[in-house]
């Protein structure tokens, strides 16, 4: 049996993406279950929501090419701006429930001595989590528009920080303040490893994503050549709708890939693990000495 990943210790660029990939093998079914408990109603209702937007905006695209209409303008304008609220507050309420979750998923398993919580365990930590991290993301997502709206390079900059801003929230049960601060103490002088590791993880996470998405397109392609009049049916508004909120479960590489982040950052500035592993080692080599004086 492979030995399980430890979280806290350093690692490489090539050890930080190859654990990631060993963790989520080794624990695929328990997190998968914890993804589908916690994640699965806010992935519901967003898909929902989505096949009903995407469905509103090609049937009015549709009959304003047939008749363009120009009374009630107003009232279609605030029903569509009512369904888009309503997707981009599910939107926001499952990046919310997916990060918390998993997150919680990875503290408990660390606290257990790498073994995998229960549902009911991640319970505990997802009840307690959920707001504030929801808070803390409304004001981080705030200060990463600023950051790209500004320029591109700030929002570049300031990225790799924000990846490890979740964690440790819930690593170190930190409030805002300290988790804003700490993230860019910890990526100091680290940035460059960590932006590559980030950007690789994303990349794989696109391409795997792509493939969830894939008959979506080929659907659309043949139905664009096949029906000029109406290329977008019912059938690919769902099945594009079904394929892009099911790739959002690739979304739980880069927050395992940010807890590894952390954790191999922590021990190259802190070496937190290895004085922890010392003093284990010390323990059990005092209670041998004493078990051998025993008669």
């Amino acid at each position: 049996m492979a030995q399980q990943v430890e979280f806290k210790k350093v690692r490489d660029f090539g050890e930080v993406i190859g654990d990631t990939f060993l963790f989520i093998k080794q624990n695929f079914k328990p997190l998968l279950k914890t993804f589908i408990y916690f994640c699965g109603f806010f992935m519901l209702a967003g898909l929902l929501t989505a096949i009903m937007v995407q469905s509103n905006v090609f049937r009015e695209a549709g009959a304003m090419k047939i008749a363009p209409i120009y009374t009630n303008s107003y009232s279609r304008i605030s029903d569509f701006a009512g369904q888009y609220l309503l997707l981009i507050i599910f939107i926001m309420l499952f990046y919310n429930a997916i990060y918390v979750s998993m997150l919680s998923y990875v503290t408990l398993y660390i606290e257990k001595g790498n073994i995998a919580p229960s549902t009911q365990e991640v319970w505990g930590y997802y009840k307690y989590y959920f707001f504030r991290v929801l808070g803390s993301s409304i004001v981080a997502g705030l200060f990463m528009v600023i950051c790209f709206i500004c320029c591109i390079i700030p929002g570049i900059y300031v990225f790799p920080a924000m990846s490890i801003f979740y964690p440790i929230i819930i690593l170190e049960n930190a409030s805002l303040g300290h988790s804003f601060d700490r993230s860019f103490k910890l990526v100091k002088n680290e940035w460059w490893i960590t932006a590559a590791i980030l950007l690789v993880v994303w990349i794989i996470t696109y391409f795997m994503s792509m493939v969830i998405q894939m008959p979506a397109a080929i659907i659309m392609m043949f139905t664009a050549i096949s029906h000029t009049e109406q290329p977008i049916s019912n059938a690919y508004i769902i099945l594009s709708s079904c394929g892009q909120y099911l790739s959002y479960i690739f979304f739980i590489i880069p927050i395992i890939a940010s807890a590894l982040i952390y954790f191999n950052l922590v021990e190259r500035k802190e070496s937190v693990g290895l004085m922890s592993r010392i003093e284990r080692l010390g323990a059990d080599s005092t209670d041998k000495h004493h078990t051998e004086e025993e008669y």
